[in-house]
């Protein structure tokens, strides 16, 4: 059961190793989930711009949300841990640990807004594992000797190489699968004009439901389809653009977690001697409110220059595109609390423990098979891959888990 106190502090704070795993578990679910919402809307036409600039709205309400209610109860205690509200006053005495915090949003958000391309270029389940692997291997391993050590490190890093495995079997996954849709398409081309809008009606609704049954998942005419109906064309692309950038998107997520810890414990002594540090809800407003002003100035500048050849549109077209609106809000609320609940959960346990979140291909996995028929009618190799690396990111998980020690606090 998750313990928390409120005496003399003013806040929420998470103390129990077993509090902190239950919020680590939960930001699983949640950092599993809103991906796949957001590559549901591009695969019916949604443009990303648009939903990733409703993403970010509700995104920084739940950190507003948090702050106010988990970060202002209570009776505060300045000399110890001030309240929320308490410590947004004294910026210019704690402005080096706000940085940091910025600094962690800004990254985030870049990272968050390549994975929206990079799902469209290889996939739900690839761009998760991929990106997700090279947070672990840097991020990991940089929490770990930032809390100075505070995990087991051979519990740890046994789940780090237990990551590298599910690694070689993600990229192995997709090299068959890829292998599997060549052979479905044959010598067809990258040009999905062939396929005419009733097909599309077919498969993904409208006057003809009846008729979806006549296209299957996971064959040509799905593939070809989908093609058609998607914000972004990807179908002939180079897979090396989609790669590049899900390990750019990976390198941007190893960041912000240690900054998000430097901003919290202050392991470089940035901080005047008698400064209070950083409370996780403070860190997490600060961090929230970076992540959303760079997502709104890059998302409304890609409005007028898109990039990756997607569709050019325009602020009064955003804001009169109401299809599938209600699920860019929500996918913004899921990721929200799914961050917050791994800060809280890692400034209890240790932010490498905190890192089994970056497990969260399992839930996408599943979310990928079960939404968009991902690995539909594909060879047996394929799916003895897939049960492979999913056995071995479940392994991984529980590792990260294990390693989880409990942070003195004073």
């Amino acid at each position: 059961m998750m313990m928390l106190s409120d005496d003399e502090l003013g806040v929420y704070v998470v103390e129990s190793k077993g509090g902190a795993i239950a919020c680590i578990t939960l930001s699983l679910l949640c950092l599993g989930t809103w991906p796949a919402l957001l590559a549901l809307l591009e695969r019916r036409g949604r443009l990303p711009q648009h939903t990733y600039l409703d993403y970010s709205i509700t995104n920084f309400l739940a950190a507003i949300f948090i702050a106010f209610v988990l970060g202002q109860v209570g009776e505060s205690s300045p000399e110890v841990a001030p309240s929320f509200i308490t410590q947004l006053t004294q910026i210019q005495d704690n402005w080096p640990s706000v940085l940091f915090a910025l600094a962690g949003g800004v990254g985030l958000s870049i990272g968050n807004l390549a994975t929206q391309y990079a799902l469209a270029f290889v996939g739900l389940s690839v761009t998760e594992v991929t990106s997700a692997s090279i947070t672990v291997v840097i991020g990991t391993s940089v929490n770990y000797f930032l809390d100075n050590k505070l995990n087991r490190a051979d519990v740890l890093f046994s789940g780090v190489g237990c990551f590298l495995v599910a690694v070689c079997l993600g990229s192995a996954v997709h090299s068959s699968n890829s292998a599997d849709v060549e052979a479905k398409l044959g010598k067809l081309s990258g040009d999905c004009k062939a396929v005419n809008r009733e097909e599309c009606q077919r498969l993904f609704g409208g006057e003809e439901e009846e008729e979806m049954d006549n296209v299957k998942e996971g064959t040509a005419a799905f593939l070809l389809a989908l093609e058609n109906k998607r914000a972004i064309k990807v179908l002939g692309k180079s897979m090396i653009v989609g790669l590049s950038i899900t390990f750019f998107a990976g390198l941007c997520f190893s960041l912000f977690s240690p900054l998000f810890n430097l901003a919290t414990n202050d392991q470089w002594h940035t901080l005047e001697p008698g400064v209070p540090k950083l409370i996780v809800y403070t860190a997490f407003f600060y961090f929230s409110l970076s992540c959303f002003l760079v997502a709104t100035a890059l998302n409304v500048t890609f409005l007028y220059k898109p990039i990756l050849d997607s569709p050019r549109s325009s602020f009064k077209g955003y804001l009169n595109d109401w299809k599938g609106r209600g699920w860019a809000l929500l996918a913004g609320l899921v990721c929200g609390f799914g961050n917050g609940l791994q800060f809280m959960g890692g400034q209890a346990a240790g932010y490498a423990a905190a890192d089994a979140v970056q497990a969260l291909p399992l839930v996408s996995t599943f979310w990928g098979i079960y939404l968009f028929g991902e690995y539909r009618r594909s060879s047996p190799r394929t799916y003895a891959l897939l049960v492979g690396m999913l056995v071995m990111f479940a392994v991984a998980v529980g590792l990260l888990m294990a390693s989880a020690g409990e942070r003195e606090t004073r």
